[in-house]
């Protein structure tokens, strides 16, 4: 799991904060960058960096699954520059593929489509 479904709240109350850090991250950026592109506590935003990391592979093969599940000949992301890159890359072409698969999708965010898949996959806790 990437986070606890009960800490999300209480870490800026949302997945969109989590996942642009962790989008910027995937670009090569250091948490010092991250955070003061964020605006946040540099120590909040290594906290999400390095427990992200810690999970990458996790997280990478559970939304690599969805993939499958989602498409018969699903386009998987090429590797990327890191296990984060790889994982923050394959879970926007799951939620991609989950919202041409389900038009309502497109009302969710990536990275609440990521909190929620991984909250009801035990593999990936």
């Amino acid at each position: 799991m990437l986070l606890p479904q009960m800490m999300w709240p209480r870490r800026m109350g949302a997945a969109e904060a989590i996942g642009a850090g962790l989008e910027i991250a995937a670009l090569g950026m250091g948490y010092r960058q991250v955070a003061a592109h964020l605006g946040l506590a540099e120590d909040t935003v290594r906290g999400w960096i390095r427990r992200f990391r810690r999970r990458s592979e996790d997280v990478r093969r559970c939304f690599t699954v969805a993939l499958v599940a989602l498409a018969d000949d699903p386009v998987i992301p090429e590797p990327a520059t890191s296990p984060l890159a790889d994982a923050v890359s394959v879970v926007t072409a799951a939620h991609r593929l989950a919202a041409t698969k389900w038009p309502e999708m497109h009302t969710v965010s990536r990275w609440s489509f990521a909190r929620r898949v991984l909250t009801c996959t035990p593999s990936a806790s």
